[in-house]
């Protein structure tokens, strides 16, 4: 029979691949050919023709370049249920080839650890090795690692439409092919493996894509705990055995420092999210503290199991087997449950206290550790011994594991970061301050009256207004439970929509009347302006610059160690300008902001807000480190990860072990050898701020300006089935009208990149790169792209999103919108082309993506099966607007079009 895996193999075949790509084929073919077979089990024969069928009309369509009319015709009005399962069936199949290629990612990190030669690119080998041939010295790379700090921050903002039910039977086809990722198994081992892959395809494939409810944030917090309990728990210790292994002998007896942190916005990410607030704090910290403790429980019971040493055979420290008698005293119950015939094993007898104890620490009673540092003292104690004692190759390594664990998730597994729009605080102050024309006050007006209460804090009143109440909440919640969980619990506390000085001391005035202060009297938060917009990032030097002014803010950032946090919104900033205003903003505000830094003697700690697609920040980390303004790094990497983002990043250990690496190799280069002054640099920021401000123009009148493009955008896409999806916890707009002025920017490119046009992430890039053309010349503008990391990133970028358009599927949605249409399809596509053709001229290439082979084939190999589902979403919209958006089935038919298109364009917000 003739199963959609064949014909895949087929196209894979097509495309000029390495030959170490023949293992990727035959995984594809492998996990393709089950989808086939339970397609024709589950839905029978004739269905799996007529799957094949649509697929192969698809190739056909884009080969011979005609236009979708025929497939249209062929999808469209066919019952509801039918058509459910054919977008199921084609959905199915891109879990396979995401399978496969992120396995073969595995596979090729693999080949080059085997192989003694050149290391893999972006590794920390690498990475360390070109800083020493550069002539990095040891005591230089040691300072920088003492100081250097990588943490992601996981969001639960949704733009993967997956439930963990089926993430988790997807691993278990990972897990199959890895374990025969070298092609060692036997026959029978290989029959094994398939019939796993087999039971988990099609338990997935009689799972239900979403759930009937919306998640709550606890059902978030789950998903990221995921992460980071099964994935990142298991993967740091190993990161730093790799990262020891890249220093070699030429730092032999040096210890690398703890430099990884991750971060957590679920459960304290309050902006326009009316169900995080204080109760979610609360929750989401005693949470996180309960997983991390028993995962320390598990392991602290392994380590005592193998540390089975006997004093009849073996000494241990005088330290262990005093700490040992302190705890039989302070843990009676405990102590009374040792076994008399483990009396000579004291590393046991040792573990089984420290397990304890964790155990009173977990139920918050007497004897518990006061905090992390305690039972890392502990777990130093059992290293010396092991040390002092010939038990280096004994036991040491296990517990090292642990102890880099325990070092770096702490009792708190993930810091909490707070955010809250400022609109709220000016709300809450109002009514606090008794003065309902507190947001429209003058800035100047603002300063003074908050320093006024910063100095007599108690001169405020009580009140009994809801939104002051909920606010303050969240500022007694952290006053209560800092002693409790420390100081790493909570990271910066977020101010979105940040545009004057006025907004961060608002934050500390409402601290202080929360009775949140230290025992010095200081706010124990750093306070993190987020500057989103194109204009609130040109103002941001204004903004900090005055707040660096200020007496009072001055004296708390003494208080933090003179660090500020500055967040940068990649996301608004995109849907307010277009891509290249965003970047270039992004850069030059990086450039400011690193200049008043140094001038100021404050250090700043930029925190990057980005998504997973082009058009918010997304692609590779590590090529945006190294395009990073010089000096704007300076040993530290803090970002968001979210979306489907965090399960292509950190969905296998395998590849989380990976991201780490690229991460940290590029703050390493970009700190301690950042490119060199570049004398055509000044040039070349001349003509990207005209690029930009010619893009932004029409970007805007575009976007911004024409008064029909809203009716055009909520019937061009289906904004109106994302904001009805039950995949995140917080509302797809902030408030107001439906204009795109108030849509979240999530939402905003989920929409344009299900209609297969990705228009965000291009339009008005031909326009401000044909105006550079015109203006400095070809020849100017192509050594920008090939010799100025920040624009060829840029272009790349770009690159790859018009790869991912399809422009003939796009039309079909924009006739959705009738009259609107004819108009805006044919400044869309104009656009289109324009942006194409300069891309290709700047690049001197006659196909997108040539130099790309990788990328082209994934692209290539899932379009005929995205394509189907487009023109049967398209189809799916008429017929449910139709009915007035009534028809539940008709929106479930379409949620499962938003998740196949998810998985197939995989670049979704």
């Amino acid at each position: 029979m003739t199963t959609p895996a064949s014909h895949a193999a087929d196209s894979l075949r097509s495309i000029d691949l390495p030959d170490t790509d023949k293992a990727l084929r035959d995984d594809v073919n492998r996990v393709g050919s089950l989808v086939g077979e339970i397609l024709a089990e589950q839905e029978g024969a004739a269905f799996l023709a007529e799957v094949e069928r649509i697929r192969v009309a698809a190739i056909r369509r884009r080969q011979s370049k005609v236009g979708t009319e025929a497939m249209q015709a062929e999808l469209s009005g066919i019952a509801v249920a039918h058509a459910t399962a054919l977008v199921r069936a084609f959905s199915t199949y891109f879990q396979a080839v995401n399978v496969a290629e992120r396995v073969h990612r595995i596979r090729r990190r693999r080949e080059y650890e085997m192989d003694d030669g050149a290391p893999q690119p972006g590794g920390l080998r690498d990475a360390i090795g070109k800083l020493r041939a550069s002539g990095t010295r040891e005591d230089e790379l040691r300072a920088c690692l003492a100081r250097l700090r990588i943490e992601p921050v996981f969001t639960a903002h949704p733009t993967e439409a997956v439930r963990r039910a089926l993430l988790e039977k997807e691993t278990e086809v990972v897990r199959a092919l890895v374990a025969d990722i070298d092609r060692g198994r036997t026959p029978v081992e290989r029959r094994a493996d398939l019939e796993r892959m087999r039971m988990a395809l099609t338990a997935a494939w009689q799972t239900a894509e979403f759930a009937l409810d919306k998640p709550s944030v606890a059902d978030e917090l789950e998903n990221v705990d995921f992460y980071l309990t099964d994935v990142l728990y298991r993967v740091v210790p190993v990161f730093y055995e790799v990262l020891g292994d890249a220093l070699g002998t030429a730092s032999a007896g040096f210890e690398p420092p703890t430099l990884l942190r991750f971060g957590n916005w679920v459960g304290g990410d309050m902006d326009g999210n009316p169900n995080v607030g204080a109760e979610t704090i609360a929750a989401t910290l005693a949470t996180q503290r309960r997983q991390v403790l028993a995962l320390y429980r598990r392991e602290v019971y392994q380590l005592g199991r193998l540390l089975s040493h006997s004093l009849s055979r073996v000494g241990c420290s005088a330290d262990l087997l005093a700490r040992t008698d302190v705890y039989r005293t302070l843990l009676p119950t405990a102590a009374a449950r040792l076994r008399a015939r483990h009396a000579d094993m004291p590393y046991r007898q040792f573990l089984k206290l420290v397990r304890a104890r964790l155990g009173e620490t977990e139920r918050g009673r007497e004897g518990g550790y006061a905090d992390a540092a305690e039972f890392v003292g502990d777990i130093r104690i059992v290293l010396a011994s092991l040390a002092e004692n010939r038990g280096v190759h004994a036991g040491w390594f296990a517990a090292r594991r642990l102890l880099r664990r325990a070092e770096t998730f702490g009792f708190h597994l993930a810091t909490l970061d707070l955010r809250q729009d400022s609109a709220i605080h000016d709300a809450a102050l109002a009514a606090l301050l008794d003065d309902a024309q507190w947001a429209t006050r003058n800035v100047d007006e603002r300063v003074v009256r908050l320093e006024a209460v910063l100095a007599d804090p108690g001169s405020v009143a009580a009140c009994d207004d809801e939104a002051a109440r909920r606010t303050l909440a969240v500022f007694g919640t952290v006053a209560q439970l800092r002693p409790r969980y420390g100081e790493q619990a909570f990271g910066p506390y977020i101010i979105s929509m940040s545009r004057s000085a006025a907004d961060a001391l608002a934050v500390l005035v409402l601290a202080r009347i929360a009775g949140c202060v230290d025992a010095a009297g200081q706010v124990p938060l750093d306070v993190a302006p987020l500057f989103e917009t194109v204009a609130d990032l040109d103002a941001a030097e204004a903004v900090v610059a005055a707040l660096f002014a200020d007496d009072v803010y001055r004296a708390h950032l003494a208080a933090r160690g003179n660090a500020q946090v500055v967040m940068l919104g990649y996301s608004d900033s995109a849907k307010d300008g277009g891509l290249v205003a965003s970047r270039w903003a992004l850069q030059q505000t990086q450039i400011a902001l690193t200049r008043l830094a140094s001038a100021s003697g404050v250090r700043i700690i930029f925190f990057h807000g980005r998504g997973g697609s082009a058009s918010r920040g997304g692609g590779k980390a590590e090529r945006a480190v190294i395009a990073a303004p010089r000096g704007s790094v300076n040993g530290v990497l803090r970002l968001t990860e979210q979306g489907e983002v965090i399960h292509r990043k950190y969905g296998i250990r395998a590849l989380a072990l990976r991201n780490l690496e690229q991460m940290t190799g590029a703050v390493l280069r970009a700190t301690l050898r950042p490119r060199p002054p570049e004398p055509r640099e000044a040039q070349w920021r001349a003509i990207a701020a005209a690029i930009a401000a010619e893009s932004r123009k029409t970007y805007r009148g575009l976007v911004h300006d024409n008064p029909d493009f809203t009716e055009y955008f909520r019937h061009a896409t289906p904004i109106d089935v994302i904001e009805r999806l039950r995949i995140g916890s917080r509302p797809t707009r902030r408030g107001g009208s439906g204009g795109v002025e108030n849509l979240r920017a999530i939402p905003w490119v989920f929409a344009w990149s299900q209609n297969r046009s990705t228009m965000t992430g291009w339009y008005g890039v031909g326009s401000g790169l044909a105006h550079g053309i015109e203006a400095y010349g070809r020849e100017a503008m192509s050594e920008m792209t090939r010799d100025w990391p920040f624009f060829a990133q840029l272009v790349d970028d770009v690159e790859m999103v018009l790869a991912k358009s399809d422009l003939a599927i796009f039309e079909r949605y924009s006739r959705l919108a009738g009259d609107l249409h004819e108009f805006f399809f044919a400044d869309i596509s104009s656009e289109f082309e324009r942006t194409r053709n300069a891309i290709l001229d700047l690049k001197a290439e006659g196909e997108l993506l040539a130099h790309d082979l990788r990328l082209r084939q994934s692209i290539r190999l899932r379009n005929p099966y995205v394509d189907p589902i487009s023109l049967i979403q398209v189809d799916l919209l008429s017929r449910w607007r139709a009915t007035e958006r009534r028809d539940d089935e008709l929106l479930h038919a379409l949620i499962a079009t938003v998740n196949g298109i998810a998985a197939g364009i995989q670049n979704t917000g």
